[in-house]
């Protein structure tokens, strides 16, 4: 069933928040990061001012979504408590998906991510996807990349690590330029959840072609 944003006032909201942290978060003086800030805000204040499509889509849940309560309470104690807020009352209709035509048996359990934007919808978009992905502690994303799509996570709750580099407390924002490969870890007791934003032509965003990288053999075997 299809509606208008605007008669969808919790979603109207949960895109409110998006606004806010691409508006108002910090580029931390990196100007590939300002400016895919400024692609995102733009688009997301294009919708809000467009009232697009809403299209009620069937909610589906997947296992670590056991773990999405304990990353609402880590949430509603950091700076990203807004945004953590305005998700977990549109919780029970959101479409949990894998999005891999072939996912690794250890990350059936272990992750799931959601869209809010695209051009699936719930909120129909098709030059931005915005959404959410959520990992279980002890999970390891294994290495891939998105052909003609940038990328950027903006940690909710939890610790996580890409390419083994830092650690990424909640309100840090990662960008992943387009085709750049990469690898998600997270820490040993408490769930992760992230916001993420996906920038790219129409006929990218609406058929991404998810896959993980080829694991490199290592010689003899």
């Amino acid at each position: 069933m299809t509606d208008q944003l605007h008669n969808a006032p919790n979603w109207t909201y949960l895109l409110r928040e998006f606004d806010a942290l691409y508006r108002y978060g910090s580029a931390g003086g990196s100007r590939p990061v300002r400016s895919h800030r400024k692609r995102v805000r733009e688009k997301i204040a294009g919708l809000l001012e467009r009232d697009p499509p809403f299209c009620h889509r069937e909610p589906e849940s997947k296992p670590v979504v056991e773990h999405l309560g304990r990353a609402f309470d880590l949430g509603e104690n950091t700076v990203m408590r807004g945004l953590s807020r305005a998700l977990s009352r549109v919780s029970h209709q959101l479409t949990w998906e894998y999005g891999y035509e072939r996912l690794p048996k250890t990350l059936e359990k272990k992750y799931a991510y959601c869209e809010v934007v695209g051009p699936k919808g719930p909120i129909v978009s098709d030059t931005l996807i915005l959404g959410f992905v959520l990992f279980a502690p002890k999970t390891t994303y294994p290495q891939h990349s998105h052909q003609e799509i940038e990328e950027s996570y903006i940690s909710i709750a939890g610790a996580w690590s890409e390419n083994d580099t830092a650690v990424y407390a909640p309100g840090s924002l990662i960008l992943n330029r387009t085709d750049e490969k990469h690898r998600i870890t997270t820490g040993e007791y408490d769930p992760c959840l992230l916001a993420y934003a996906w920038v790219g032509p129409a006929e990218r965003l609406s058929a991404p072609g998810m896959k993980f990288s080829p694991t490199r053999k290592t010689a003899g075997k």
